[in-house]
């Protein structure tokens, strides 16, 4: 059985590992595997990277 961790469960443990915070400290204290963790950072990233994309042609375009 997986379990459903809320997206700000996940941005919380996202802005920690940004903050300084390791992987796996992070999994031993809240529960979800490094991988979980490391996959998180991951897709927000790539969000982070979409919207200063559309950001840049938006400011071009207006």
């Amino acid at each position: 059985m997986s379990i459903r961790y809320s997206q700000d469960f996940k941005d919380s443990l996202v802005k920690l590992h940004q903050e300084g915070r390791s992987l796996k400290s992070l999994a031993e204290v809240f529960g979800p595997s490094k991988d979980s963790i490391a996959l998180w950072v991951k897709q927000l990233e790539k969000r982070l990277a979409i919207l200063e994309e559309e950001n840049e042609i938006l400011s071009r375009i207006a």
